[in-house]
C-alpha cells in the first residue's frame, strides 16, 4: 500500500547543511536546558507527599493550580481524583514551604495544616500519605548502563549487517532523538515520570526501526542502480520509503493525538513525549542518520562487493 500514487522525487539531502545547523543547535541548547534546568522529574524518581482534598462543590483542577502557583510551592501535580469535587496533590519532597522541618512525618503535617488556608473554598484533606522513590538513584544508575550498552550492541548489530559508516550514523541519530525530546520538558518545566521514561524509550526503538528500513532500501539500490552516484541512491531510497514512513508514522500520531487531547492528564505527557518522538524520529531516520552516513564518505564500494574477473584463456 502506497501513500502517493506516482513515486516520490524529493531532493532530501539537498538541504542536509542546513539540516545538520538546525540539528545541532537544538542539541546544544536541549543540552544546555538540561544542564541548567534539569528535569522535573516525577515522585517515582523523587518520592513526596500524596493529599486527597474533596470540595464541597465542584471545583476545577485548573483554579486549584492557580491557587498552588501562588505560594513557594513547585512542581506540584493536580489531577482529578474519582469526581469533580476531588482533587489529588502530590508534592515533591524538596520544597522551599517544608525546609524548614526535618522528619517527612513533620513534613507531611505541615503540608496538611498549609493546604486547607492555601486553597480555601471549604477545602478538607480526606487523606494524606508518603511516597517513597520507586526509582531510586541505583536504578537510574543501571537503567542508564543499560541503554548505553543496548546503543553498542544496536551499533555493532548494524555495522555488522550493513556498514560502519551506518553504525555511527544510527548511534548518533539515537542520540539525538531522546536528547531533544529531554530538551523540550527540561525548557517547560514539565513533569517526567515513568510514563514519560517508557515513551521515550518506545521512541527509541521507533525510530531505529525506521532507520534500518532506509539502510536496507539504500543497500538495495546500490545493487540496483550502479551507475548512480551516492547522493542519488541516497535520496532514491529514502523517497522509496516515504510512503511506509508516512502512513506507520502518521497512523500512530493520530493515536497518541487523541491520547494527548482526550487521554486526560495522567498520561498527558506520555503522549506528547510521542508525538515529539515521532516527530523527531522521522526527521533524524532521513536527515540525521542519511545525511551523516553521506556525510561520513559512504561509498558502493563498502556495501556492493566487486565482482572479479576470472582470466580463462590458456
Amino acid at each position: 500500500m502506497n501513500f502517493f500514487s506516482k513515486k516520490t522525487n524529493i531532493n532530501f539531502l539537498g538541504i542536509r547543511k542546513l539540516t545538520a545547523v538546525i540539528s545541532m543547535v537544538l542539541v546544544i541548547a536541549s543540552v544546555a536546558s538540561l544542564l541548567t534546568n534539569g528535569l522535573n522529574f516525577g515522585m517515582e524518581f523523587t518520592g513526596g507527599y500524596r493529599v486527597v482534598v474533596s470540595y464541597p462543590k465542584p471545583v476545577s483542577v485548573a483554579s486549584v493550580r492557580s491557587l498552588i502557583s501562588k505560594t513557594t510551592l513547585k512542581h506540584v501535580e493536580v489531577l482529578s481524583y474519582g469526581s469533580n469535587q476531588t482533587i489529588l496533590i502530590q508534592v515533591p519532597l524538596k520544597q522551599h514551604l517544608l525546609a524548614a522541618v526535618k522528619k517527612d512525618s513533620d513534613r507531611l503535617d505541615l503540608l496538611k495544616a498549609k493546604l486547607p488556608t492555601i486553597l480555601g473554598l471549604g477545602a478538607k484533606i480526606t487523606s494524606s500519605s508518603l511516597v517513597g522513590a520507586e526509582v531510586g538513584a541505583e536504578l537510574v544508575n543501571r537503567g542508564s548502563l543499560a541503554v548505553l550498552v543496548a546503543l553498542l550492541a544496536t551499533m555493532l548489530y548494524i555495522g555488522l549487517r550493513f556498514e560502519l559508516r551506518f553504525a555511527l550514523s544510527a548511534g548518533i541519530a539515537l542520540l539525538h532523538d531522546p536528547l531533544l525530546i529531554l530538551g523540550v520538558f527540561s525548557f517547560f518545566h514539565l513533569n517526567f515520570d515513568i510514563f514519560t521514561l517508557a515513551a521515550v524509550l518506545a521512541v527509541i526503538g521507533y525510530s531505529l526501526n525506521d532507520t534500518v528500513v532506509v539502510y536496507d532500501r539504500i543497500r538495495e539500490n546500490f545493487r540496483k542502480y550502479r551507475k548512480d552516484d551516492v547522493v542519488t541512491v541516497v535520496n532514491r531510497s529514502i523517497n522509496d520509503t516515504l510512503s511506509r514512513t508516512i502512513l506507520t508514522s502518521g497512523l500512530t500520531l493520530l493515536t497518541v493525538v487523541v491520547l494527548y487531547i482526550w487521554g486526560g492528564p495522567t498520561i498527558q505527557n506520555f503522549a506528547l513525549a510521542f508525538i515529539l518522538g515521532i516527530g523527531v524520529g522521522t526527521y533524524s531516520s532521513i536527515y540525521v542518520a542519511g545525511a551523516l552516513a553521506v556525510m561520513f564518505g559512504l561509498n558502493r564500494n563498502a556495501l556492493v562487493p566487486t565482482t572479479k574477473t576470472i582470466d580463462e584463456r590458456p
